[in-house]
């Protein structure tokens, strides 16, 4: 079985321009991605409605990307003291950039792709140059006329800096002179600025002890999982130690946004709320039609969950690692801001995990989906437990080093089932380099987990993707659908109920 983890070159110096720069030693985050239990890479998808120019999409990525410090650095590690930092090189573009020969009249075009991007999850990035890569496969699938699929170690940045570069890289679809718009971000509520009145202080001080009592109980929760504490074992939990290096497959539905605004407006919820809600009841579908016996599966099965077959294990753990940003200011930011050297909200991988209990039954109303995801997700903002997460890593890491870290996050990912993420995507279709792009779809691979659920939105629509690993979820196309019939099942209680909908 292929091990991707990566060793970094071994030099003592490289000094490809006659400038010589200093190196950037590798972040606290940058060093797990590239420890061995959880060696990481991100993989982009990027749908194009026409074929791709490559000459035009290498000169831009010179005018942008190349000029990224990450984007031109080599990973290197110094004989003398052992630490791996980024160091400037020049970037050959003709090396990054493939482009393979296709047939445009294959007989299965969504499957090539599917099956181009699964091989990308097993080969190792080439050390001799920057971690990344991109792949044009001008072909036409369902969703696009062509796709290129962008690949890059974790250790670069996360999807939140990625993002912003992405966007800062492209212009409006509908104006080529204008930069995509971002995305308004809510201010968080001051507690001693909360609207109470009177009744303010008293109303922080009740906040403040259920925060205290919430963040012991969720640092308790991490050191548990760490510890001992697992998942139940379920057809979507595979056996970390053979998941974490296996061939990954990487699916991926479009979906219309303003269904999932309906269902946000409608339950006063958030956007969050209501994707980790369609998770929940995706999941519940997909796990009772599973555990079903022959006699009531038919052969159909599509409709189990929703005629009361409870077949689900009564009890059953499933919790997933759910996503925090915990820079100060939330959702996306100007690339320029983020590179500023005494920026709060800087480039690089500020998120960290909470352990989160996901709801699998068979639940009546499938409003109630919605509703379980708020209160878990309400629950966690009343705590300080992402912080915590993210101050129990460094501690960890400072004082017992990164293969004690690693370890520790390991076994954590191997303890629970599944990650959850949500990143928030420009208002509007944005052109990449003079290509007018139908979808963005953002993924990631190498932890030690059988399903990642990644969402992310985009102009008037939202595609989730899913990584997997087909050994555990082979038939992960009934899955997809799963996802598709959840959103339509809220979406028609919603309208059915009339509960928030405008008659007009």
């Amino acid at each position: 079985m292929t091990r991707r983890f990566l060793k970094p070159i071994i030099t003592k110096n490289i000094t490809p321009n006659s400038e010589v720069k200093a190196d950037t030693p590798l972040s606290p985050a940058g060093q797990l991605y590239q420890s061995t239990e959880l060696n990481c890479s991100i993989i982009y998808l990027l749908g194009s409605n026409t074929l791709i120019d490559v000459d035009a999409v290498k000169f831009g990525l010179v005018d942008s990307f190349v000029k990224h410090p990450r984007f031109s650095s080599l990973l290197v590690n110094d004989k003398n003291g052992g630490q791996m930092s980024w160091r400037r090189t020049k970037v050959d573009i003709h090396q990054h950039v493939y482009t393979p020969e296709l047939d445009p009249n294959m007989e299965s075009p969504d499957t090539y792709v599917e099956d181009y991007i699964s091989n990308l999850t097993d080969t190792k990035l080439d050390l001799a140059k920057p971690l990344w890569e991109l792949h044009v496969l001008n072909v036409k699938t369902s969703d696009a006329n062509a796709t290129a699929v962008l690949k890059f170690h974790h250790s670069i940045g996360d999807a939140i800096s990625f993002t912003s570069l992405l966007l800062a890289s492209s212009r409006k679809a509908s104006d080529l002179e204008l930069l995509p718009s971002l995305p308004k971000t809510k201010r968080p509520t001051s507690f001693w600025n909360n609207g109470h009145g009177f009744w303010g202080p008293i109303y922080t001080i009740c906040t403040m002890i259920v925060m205290a009592f919430n963040t012991f109980v969720d640092i308790m929760h991490i050191f548990a999982t760490a510890l001992f504490l697992k998942d139940t074992d379920t057809p979507i939990k595979g056996i970390p130690k053979t998941v974490g290096l296996s061939r990954k497959r990487i699916v991926h539905r479009i979906v219309s946004f303003r269904d999932i605004e309906l269902v946000k407006s409608a339950l006063n919820t958030t956007v969050n709320d209501v994707l980790l809600g369609i998770t929940m009841a995706a999941l519940s579908r997909y796990l009772n039609r599973k555990y079903a016996p022959v006699t009531c599966g038919n052969g159909k099965g599509q409709d189990v969950a929703r005629k009361n077959y409870k077949n689900l294990p009564a009890n059953a753990r499933l919790r997933a690692l759910l996503a925090f940003n915990i820079r100060p200011s939330p959702g996306l930011m100007p690339l320029a801001e983020m590179m500023k050297k005494e920026s709060k909200v800087k480039w690089g991988n500020l998120v960290t995990s909470v352990v989160t209990p996901i709801t699998v039954a068979v639940l009546d109303d499938p409003l109630d989906y919605v509703r379980k995801a708020k209160a878990v997700v309400d629950r966690k903002k009343l705590s300080f437990g992402p912080i915590c997460s993210y101050s129990i890593g460094r501690f960890t890491l400072k004082y017992f080093g990164v293969k004690q870290l690693s370890a520790m996050c390991y076994k954590i990912a191997s303890n629970t089932t599944m990650t959850f993420s949500n990143v928030v995507g420009p208002q509007e279709e944005i052109s990449f380099y003079g290509h007018h792009l139908s979808y963005i779809a953002p993924s990631a691979y190498g932890h030690p987990q059988a399903l990642t659920v990644h969402w992310q939105s985009y102009g008037e629509k939202i595609v989730f993707v899913l990584t997997l690993d087909p050994n555990v979820i082979p038939d992960y196309n009934n899955l997809c659908a799963d996802f598709e019939s959840s959103l339509k099942l809220i979406k028609d209680a919603i309208i059915q109920s009339g509960v928030g909908v405008c008659a007009c």
